[in-house]
């Protein structure tokens, strides 16, 4: 009896600190910090990408959070509502029915138990990351940081520890900038398929539950008419824009958003900030939240940086003049030509959200992929921001490790080509350079198939980089855009090197820089030739 007693003392505790803690909550906005830069497309247009992303070119993100649980792949808090997908088929047979075991059960069982996120963040930057990036939250809406403006996060549910905090304080101690991800602004319309569950349960259902004195509407926020086709699983892309039948979001949705982002620029100071949207938050129904955003964000930096602004929001699908606003992000996509505002790319190795089959299934990038991707990437004036899927218990998987560990080894001997380097005259010669790719709108097209007649150039400090992009069969290559004849010809070559060698045997000639390369390879993936004039 004694311990039953305890047991109910210690609901009542928990249930009184919930009821204190919320009694804490902000009533007032974030201010919008003030400064040279004002919420306008025309004002926003001073923004210049700093020269320090320009130079790292590689960066690592652990895409990581609740949804990671079931280790089942991206989307997983959508599509588990689903009962046609696979992914709703695989949350019946191992949690039940959503509408007893739905998003929430989902975060309250996250735990991040073996999670060591300074071991990862040094890991990363010893293979060659310059950066890091850490999810703030999904389209989940469940917040990764200890955040007033979201009681659905990680440090009151699941974990209990600040999963972003604990990230910037492993990438300060190693000397790495830090990004934070934001994806929640289309939770409105993404969860709308959870009506038919849980998702309008409100606060006061929750009398007697484990989520006593939580309002389940704070995380899934569908007390509203859904759009027109939600219960279709693929209706959602239509609505990335907030056009064809989306319903719009209301004013306390939008304004809470905002809060959370300038809340957590405000404790966090991201040197990045990435929205997962089409341009900026609401961007087709309200541009206002997101030119605020940026607004605070840049005088924000500017008055921590002696009036020059130093950080990088990323936005998608964007034309010419948002360009100047912020950087252009490509999904696993990679332009055809030289861009002349510079840029990046995210992609993964495997699902965004961890997923077991393709573990089991070895349907991983290799080290191989990966170095492709931020060679082609770099020669057209951009970076590659690389996903490391995340386990639920915090860890990277032996394979996964084993990538990274192929990668580092190229990085190794060759990163002097990689870092601070800028585009030469053409990106590449080749049958891929010489065959336009476009990209599908937002990117993916990065499914392209390298071979040894391949080549991507960059160039820095008056040296020409040149990566073959196999290792040619045989032993004497030619470089064709380094021929007398070429349109790209200036002055005759003095020396090649082939890096991780040494020097090699080399002749100008009208057809192109004929090189004699060594009869074995001197690294697993792709040469490396450090040209001078």
């Amino acid at each position: 009896m004694k311990k039953q007693h305890l047991l109910i003392l210690i609901a009542a505790f928990c249930t009184w600190t919930h009821s204190v803690s919320y009694a804490q909550k902000p009533t007032t906005d974030v201010p919008i910090e003030q400064g040279q830069y004002e919420p306008t497309w025309q004002s926003l247009a001073q923004w210049e990408c700093p020269e320090w992303f320009k130079d790292a070119k590689f960066g690592i993100w652990a895409h990581w959070g609740p949804q990671c649980q079931a280790e089942a792949g991206d989307w997983y808090a959508r599509h588990m509502y689903f009962e046609s997908e696979r992914q709703g088929k695989y949350h019946r047979e191992h949690y039940g029915n959503p509408s007893v075991y739905g998003l929430k059960e989902l975060c309250r069982d996250w735990k991040a138990e073996n999670w060591n996120p300074e071991e990862l963040v040094a890991l990363y930057k010893s293979v060659g990351a310059r950066y890091f990036f850490t999810l703030g939250q999904h389209h989940d809406n469940f917040d990764l940081w200890d955040s007033p403006y979201q009681e659905w996060n990680s440090v009151n549910i699941g974990p209990h520890r600040d999963i972003v905090g604990e990230w910037a304080n492993a990438c300060k101690r190693n000397g790495l900038p830090l990004g934070i991800s934001m994806h929640g602004s289309h939770t409105w319309t993404w969860l709308e398929i959870s009506q038919k569950y849980d998702g309008n349960l409100t606060k006061a259902d929750g009398k007697g539950q484990w989520w006593e004195g939580y309002d389940p509407q704070e995380l899934y926020a569908q007390r509203h008419e859904p759009s027109r086709g939600w219960e279709q699983p693929g209706t959602t892309h239509s609505q990335w824009d907030w056009k064809d039948g989306a319903s719009l979001p209301s004013e306390a949705f939008k304004r809470k958003f905002q809060n959370r982002v300038l809340q957590c620029i405000n404790a966090y100071q991201p040197d990045m900030i990435y929205f997962d949207d089409t341009v900026l938050p609401f961007y087709g129904c309200d541009d206002q939240i997101g030119l605020n955003i940026l607004a605070h964000y840049y005088n924000h930096s500017a008055a921590r940086h002696g009036g020059q602004q130093q950080v990088v929001p990323m936005g998608k699908i964007l034309n010419e003049e948002q360009k100047d606003v912020l950087l252009w992000d490509v999904e696993r996509g990679i332009p055809d030509k030289i861009q002349e505002k510079y840029w990046q790319t995210c992609t993964c190795i495997g699902s965004w959200h961890y997923d077991r089959d393709r573990y089991n299934r070895d349907r991983y990038k290799s080290a191989q992929q990966v170095v492709d991707m931020l060679v082609d990437v770099i020669s057209k004036n951009g970076n590659l921001l690389l996903s490391i899927p995340i386990r639920a218990d915090g860890t990277i998987d032996e394979k996964e490790r084993a990538i990274l560990a192929d990668i580092k080894e190229w990085m190794d001997q060759n990163s002097v080509s990689i870092y601070g380097t800028r585009p030469w005259k053409t990106f590449g010669e080749g049958p891929l350079a010489d065959s336009a790719t476009p990209l599908n709108k937002q990117g993916f097209n990065e499914k392209n198939n390298y071979s040894a007649e391949d080549v991507r150039f960059v160039q820095r400090d008056g040296t020409l980089y040149a990566t073959i992009m196999r290792w040619p069969s045989a032993t004497t290559f030619t470089i064709k855009s380094l021929g007398r004849q070429s349109p790209y010809y200036e002055k005759k070559v003095r020396r090649v090197t082939l890096l991780g060698y040494g020097n090699l045997r080399f002749r100008n000639t009208d057809a192109g820089l004929e090189v004699t390369l060594p009869s074995q390879p001197c690294n697993k993936i792709a040469p490396v030739l450090a040209v001078t004039f």
